[in-house]
């Protein structure tokens, strides 16, 4: 495993750069928003790779509600934090593409909002994670990730279902695509999962260690109490 890693560093690298070829130079210029368009590569990419590590979570969390499984539990504190980073990638870079072609950097819409919304409840689920002592944190924090998930599909099947100003789906929105720019976003997905699987994989293996540390803490803790007596 210790091998692998390097080897999959060194293709998500290889992938990233390609994709911001594909992006740049190889992807045809949109004809009605120009080159600002182009963050729809990044932007899209990162709503994916979100929502997929937010699925994640979910199953983790329900794996844990059941089992109280301290792997589900770890896997779900890794997946909630790289898929937030990705969720913010998508609010950053949404407004940036809006301001030339809409006009405004935000509107309250169905889609925006929603994305908002779920943005919010996975920082709650990880300031409870982070501040709160209870014995009961990780129970506490999968009730609140099973109901954070239920945002997910609303937000995506939010423009099939509401009025937006938002776009409508790149795959199923009754449109068509250039190829070449269905193939640039098709790679940096693929570069995106390939870098959040990296720091999943590298957040988890952090994260089996503090708890290990932790553990080891609480025993001496409890050796020198009973020491002490």
């Amino acid at each position: 495993m210790k091998r692998a890693f390097p080897i999959l560093g060194i293709l998500t690298a290889v992938l990233l750069s390609y994709g911001l070829y594909e992006a740049l130079v190889v992807a045809p210029t949109e004809q009605t928003m120009g080159d600002v368009q182009r963050i729809f590569y990044y932007h899209v990419s990162s709503a994916w790779t979100a929502f997929l590590l937010f699925t994640i979570n979910f199953v983790a969390s329900v794996i844990y509600l059941i089992r109280r499984s301290p792997v589900a539990d770890a896997v779900a504190v890794v997946t909630a934090e790289v898929g937030l980073v990705f969720c913010t990638v998508v609010l950053v870079t949404g407004p940036i593409w809006a301001r030339p072609v809409w006009g405004i950097w935000w509107t309250w819409d169905v889609r925006l909002t929603s994305t908002l919304v779920l943005w919010l409840i996975y920082v709650s689920y990880l300031m409870l994670r982070r501040f709160s002592t209870s014995g009961q944190t990780p129970l506490l924090a999968a009730v609140l990730a099973v109901f954070g998930a239920l945002d997910v599909p609303i937000v995506y099947f939010s423009i099939w279902f509401f009025r937006t100003q938002h776009p409508q789906p790149v795959i199923g929105g009754g449109g068509s695509i250039d190829s070449r720019m269905m193939h640039a976003l098709l790679i940096n997905w693929l570069a995106f999962l390939c870098f959040a699987f990296l720091v999943c994989w590298s957040r988890y293996r952090l994260e089996v260690l503090r708890r290990e540390v932790e553990e080891v803490q609480s025993q001496e803790s409890m050796f020198e109490a009973r020491s002490a007596r």
